[in-house]
């Protein structure tokens, strides 16, 4: 049978670069005047994690080694076949999990509940290019294994090889380029993140090869890299109007040339100017590459509240933003369904307003996870899908 790719076929190492600040703060705030408004989060079954918006949290999958497996949530029903499933299926280059999923099941989400672990195989849980997964029945449950591990694997080079050689959960050279378009900053963080102070030099505004001084680093550590954020309009939550934080722009990186208050940042990159008050944040490589999709095991009610890139109507493959992160009880590989909000319409037989239900718009898999928002990916789109659309558990 051949299966349909979500993506061209790619390199599999492409790594995605992940923001992470929890630096000491600064004395002079030029957020100082924001409000912060109180607010609860819903209870989560694990504990809450002290990580910020920009660091993803400890407790959340990624933190786990790529080899680790799924964690289960049992279903009472057999878990349904995709129609016109292979009964064995040879794992191509710039296959995902995803569609590895797709092909054998009508949900791609439950293929925790069947993967059968192959003790004899080299990493388990991890499928290359050339493995042969075969549909097996086990105790009269349908369970798919690999059931033959392709020469590459078990050769004693495979043993050494990178994680990254296996096969990904999501076509990461769809998302590798989403920081591109911006980020998003806590409020807390924003506030809280070294900033430029001024420049070195008779410059009225820093570029590429300008030195610039720095306030709130807290580490002397020469050649250290950052990445320079324009902060810029507010984001705030449609459901209680609570600020969120702020987009933000990545205007050029720099490396940390002396230590100190102020430090001094050699500018190495910019695609704008980079102005007096932007923030600071150190550049580090931290994205799984292996994990897998499955339903989240809280209840997740939240809203899309932005799409990267800023197109107005949003569909396969286009990175979105949630507001609900891992204080909610949201993970790394939890799949979401988008539900388009129904119209809320005037009754001109029966009189008053009728809201239309709400109508399913597409499927989203989480690929980064933060205390109050998360990152994901949409993997299905039955029709568009516009901000402010709800994400539910599936059903």
């Amino acid at each position: 049978m051949s299966l349909s790719k979500i993506c061209p076929n790619h390199s599999l190492r492409l790594t995605l670069v992940t923001l992470a600040a929890t630096l000491a703060g600064c004395s002079l705030n030029p957020f100082s005047g924001d409000d912060d408004s109180s607010y609860s989060a819903p209870a989560a079954t694990q504990p809450t994690s002290t990580s910020s918006s920009l660091e993803p949290s400890r407790s959340s999958a990624p933190s786990q080694p790529a080899s680790s497996g799924p964690t289960l949530t049992r279903i009472n029903e057999p878990v349904p076949l995709a129609e016109g499933h292979p009964n064995e299926y040879v794992v191509q280059v710039g296959d995902t999990l995803w569609d590895i999923a797709a092909a054998f099941l009508k949900d791609p989400w439950f293929w925790p509940e069947i993967w059968y672990v192959n003790p004899d195989i080299v990493n388990p849980h991890l499928i290359y290019p050339g493995d042969v997964l075969g549909l097996v029945y086990i105790d009269g449950q349908a369970r798919i294994t690999n059931v033959r591990a392709s020469t590459y694997r078990m050769s004693p080079e495979a043993r050494v090889t990178p994680l990254s050689e296996s096969i990904s959960s999501i076509p990461y050279e769809t998302v590798a380029a989403f920081l591109s378009s911006g980020v998003i900053l806590e409020k807390k963080e924003a506030e809280n993140l070294p900033y430029f102070l001024d420049t070195r030099g008779d410059h009225l505004m820093a570029a590429a090869g300008n030195e610039i001084y720095v306030r709130g680093l807290t580490a002397d550590m020469p050649g250290t890299r950052f990445n320079v954020v324009h902060v810029g309009d507010e984001l705030r939550d449609p459901d209680d109007d609570r600020l969120i934080g702020y987009h933000g722009m990545l205007v050029g990186e720099g490396n940390l040339r002396r230590g100190g208050d102020p430090a001094t940042v050699a500018l190495t990159h910019t695609n704008r100017e980079v102005l007096k008050g932007d923030r600071l944040i150190p550049e580090s490589v931290d994205m799984p590459l292996n994990f897998f999709p499955r339903a989240p095991s809280n209840a997740i009610d939240g809203r899309i509240i932005l799409v990267v890139g800023g197109v107005t109507q949003i569909g396969q493959h286009h990175v979105v933003v949630m507001n609900r992160g891992t204080n909610n009880g949201l993970a790394v590989g939890d799949v979401l369904t988008v539900y388009q909000a129904g119209e809320t319409i005037k009754d001109r037989f029966g009189g008053g307003k009728v809201k239309l239900p709400d109508e399913d718009a597409g499927t989203i898999m989480v690929f980064k996870t933060f205390d109050r928002i998360s990152y994901g990916l949409v993997m299905e789109a039955h029709t568009a899908i516009h901000v402010l659309d709800v994400v539910r558990n599936p059903t």
